[in-house]
């Protein structure tokens, strides 16, 4: 069978996207995927991603296998880039600037701006221990500057599900942490029961962020979009930062804003298209 595809990427953060509007399963299966995100054997992306047809009202379904299989709960950049795609699916048809997609995490609403980038309405910040899940505080606690011993050494985070969950540590210098031997180790956390994505955060200005991260499922890369989010929060409720703010990634920069008026979490940048192909 053959597959047709396109290559996107949001600030360095791959994926392959397939049109799968014509089931409500994904057409590749979390092996498959494994070897598609092979950068030397495959096409290589940090994830594969579905457009399935949409649930309870929505426009379309969203679902994701990361390069290790794994299916994470939603992913910032990947909605950016999913975006685009329906836009270039629906060509001449499309009628709509915006979308209404289902996710495991919510239903997230990206919108195609005029100047080519997409802003996303990603929902309201879920901040209770139950919702991240973790044990570093009781279930109806929010988690804020919490220590937790991680290789050795105690670190303060503070923890934020954006459709999935985060773990946000304040540092001085992002440039000098080894993220490829502390990610694992904060991934795998047992305070962390369903695993985690880390975000290492060096403030900057309070308008102003770099973030560098270590995704579950996926381990470095270049942008994550949920995490950009749920580190402005967490320099919010940490007095840190202000509630819009630039987040500089190794990819690029991300426009994040925590509405005063709705509470809801806004996140604008760009989704690139790469190629299309077949396989």
């Amino acid at each position: 069978m053959a597959i047709k595809f396109t290559k996107y990427h949001g600030l360095g953060n791959d994926f392959i996207l397939i049109d799968n509007r014509s089931s409500s399963l994904p057409v590749v299966t979390p092996e498959q995927a494994i070897k598609l995100c092979d950068r030397h054997f495959g096409i290589g992306a940090d994830g594969v991603i579905f457009a399935l047809p949409g649930e309870n009202g929505t426009d379309y379904t969203m679902r994701i296998f990361n390069s290790d299989g794994s299916e994470p709960e939603m992913c910032g950049n990947g909605i950016r880039c999913l975006a685009g795609f329906l836009a270039d699916l629906e060509g001449e048809s499309r009628n709509q600037d915006s979308y209404r997609i289902h996710t495991l995490g919510g239903v997230m609403t990206p919108q195609l701006l005029a100047d080519g980038q997409v802003k996303v309405d990603m929902g309201l910040p879920r901040l209770l221990a139950s919702e991240i899940p973790t044990t570093l505080t009781p279930n109806e606690e929010k988690v804020i500057s919490q220590p937790l011993e991680v290789a050795g050494e105690t670190w303060h985070v503070t923890c934020v599900n954006m459709g999935n969950p985060h773990c946000i540590t304040f540092v001085e210098d992002v440039a000098a942490i080894e993220l490829e031997t502390i990610g694992p180790k904060f991934e795998h956390h047992p305070a962390f029961p369903q695993r985690i994505n880390t975000e290492f955060i060096q403030v900057v200005r309070r308008d102003y962020l770099k973030m560098r991260v270590w995704e579950r499922g996926a381990g470095i890369t270049l942008a994550c979009g949920t995490g950009a989010c749920a580190s402005l929060v967490a320099g919010v409720l940490t007095g840190k930062c202000d509630r819009a703010a630039t987040v500089e990634l190794p990819g690029g920069p991300l426009q994040i804003e925590w509405s005063e008026i709705d509470q809801r979490v806004y996140m604008t940048g760009p989704a690139e298209r790469v190629f299309t192909g077949k396989l």
